[in-house]
């Protein structure tokens, strides 16, 4: 366990690093907020899958707000008695990244089953995977993924970099790709909630920082990079 803390702590220090103007605040958060987040600054960021973030706080992991791209998540470290009360800060949804252009002319949720069409997409221990599996279920199509990666962001880059034809993301993270948008009634919506680590030696800053996601700057910064608010 020893081993695993420190692991993790170095993960924080060196795994997506933000603005650091602020009050010494360490935010563990979702992959898919990495942009937005860095443009609000006031504290080291370290992103990762949700399931990711869920480990290091359990792990006593020195982090002060934990922000997390599904409730399922939160809720888990509600239950252990891990955070304080989660607020919700904004939502997002899914679209289809595609090759630039989209040359295999993928038109929505039902061509991702074609054969020989290689889709990647988040593996299911990830918000961003399970979401992606109810949005194919709604819809009937089965999909054999050539790979199930850990955040979103690599579904994103697999599919911006041709490795992969097509890829189910957030519409905040289609990148370097071409969006094809899934119909609001076959979409699902992801809740992202942020709570102070109740471990937290910085409990002032933690919450001071929280104050700022939730307010005018916060929302600011979500709203420009894609996200909905709440």
């Amino acid at each position: 366990m020893r081993r695993l803390i420190v692991a993790l702590a170095l993960a924080l220090a060196t795994a997506g690093c933000g603005t650091s103007d602020g009050p010494g605040v360490t935010v563990a958060a979702a992959a898919s907020l990495t942009e937005a987040l860095e443009a609000l600054g006031g504290a080291t960021f370290g992103f990762a899958g949700s399931q990711q973030l869920v480990a290091q706080v359990e792990a006593r992991a020195p982090v002060d707000v934990v922000a997390t791209a599904d409730t399922a998540a939160m809720d888990r470290l509600v239950r252990g008695g891990l955070v304080e009360t989660p607020a919700t800060f904004a939502r997002n949804r899914l679209a289809i990244a595609v090759e630039t252009g989209n040359p295999d002319r993928i038109g929505g949720l039902a061509d991702l089953g074609r054969t020989g069409l290689k889709v990647v997409l988040a593996d299911p221990t990830v918000p961003a995977g399970r979401y992606a599996r109810q949005a194919l279920d709604w819809a009937g199509v089965v999909v054999q993924p050539v790979s199930l990666e850990l955040d979103v962001k690599a579904v994103a880059r697999k599919v911006a970099s041709g490795e992969a034809d097509a890829g189910i993301v957030y519409v905040t993270d289609v990148g370097g790709a071409s969006q094809v948008d899934i119909p609001e009634a076959a979409n699902v919506v992801a809740t992202y909630p942020v709570a102070v680590v109740r471990a937290t030696g910085n409990r002032a800053g933690a919450q001071a920082w929280v104050d700022r996601l939730l307010g005018p700057a916060g929302r600011s910064a979500l709203a420009a990079h894609g996200f909905g608010l709440p």
